[in-house]
C-alpha cells in the first residue's frame, strides 16, 4: 500500500525530492532520538533541565546541546526561574511550533505499541473528557479519516 502519486510525481524516475523535501528538513530539526524524547517529556510536563536529562537518560552535555537546538529552532522556549536561595536557572516550555509536533510523536508511540510491543505498550492515549481511546490518523480538515491507499500526493506549485 502506498500513497497515490499524482501528475508529474507519478513517474518516480522523472523527479527528485531535492533539498526542498519537507520530511528531510523536519528530520534536520528533530531527527535524533534525544530530540524526540525531549519533546515527549515536554508533552508529559517536564520543564526543567535535570528532569529532561534524567528522564531521557542522557548526559548533561547532550541535554544541553539538544535543548539549545530545540530552543534555536523555536520548538521550546527558555524561561528563567529561581528557587529561594538558589541561582537563576531556566525551564523549557513548548511553543506552538513544538506543540504542533505532538501528533507525530504520538504517531511514533502508536506505531511502536502496534509493532514493537507484545502487549500494546505501557501507556495509552485517551480523550480526557470521555476516556475514549485515541489514534493518530490521516484525516481531512473536516475530520474525515482517509485510508492511506487513498492519499494523493501532488505538487503544490507545478
Amino acid at each position: 500500500m502506498a500513497a497515490v502519486m499524482h501528475g508529474a510525481l507519478a513517474d518516480l524516475d522523472r523527479w527528485e525530492p531535492g533539498d526542498r523535501c519537507s520530511i528531510s528538513r523536519a528530520l534536520d530539526v528533530v531527527g535524533t532520538r534525544t530530540a524526540i524524547l525531549i519533546l515527549r517529556e515536554s508533552y508529559y510536563g517536564t520543564t526543567r533541565f535535570d528532569g529532561f536529562a534524567r528522564r531521557v537518560g542522557i548526559s548533561d552535555a547532550v541535554a544541553s546541546a539538544r535543548l539549545r537546538a530545540l530552543v534555536d529552532e523555536g520548538l521550546l522556549a527558555k524561561r528563567p526561574y529561581q528557587e529561594p536561595g538558589q541561582r537563576t536557572r531556566h525551564e523549557y516550555t513548548l511553543t506552538p511550533k513544538g506543540t504542533a509536533l505532538m501528533p507525530v510523536v504520538f504517531g511514533l508511540m502508536q506505531w511502536g505499541d502496534t509493532y514493537l510491543q507484545g502487549d500494546g505498550g505501557p501507556m495509552q492515549l485517551l480523550a480526557d473528557d470521555t476516556g475514549e481511546p485515541l489514534t493518530v490518523a490521516v484525516s481531512t480538515e473536516q475530520g474525515r479519516r482517509v485510508p492511506l491507499d487513498e492519499v494523493r500526493v501532488t505538487q503544490r506549485h507545478p
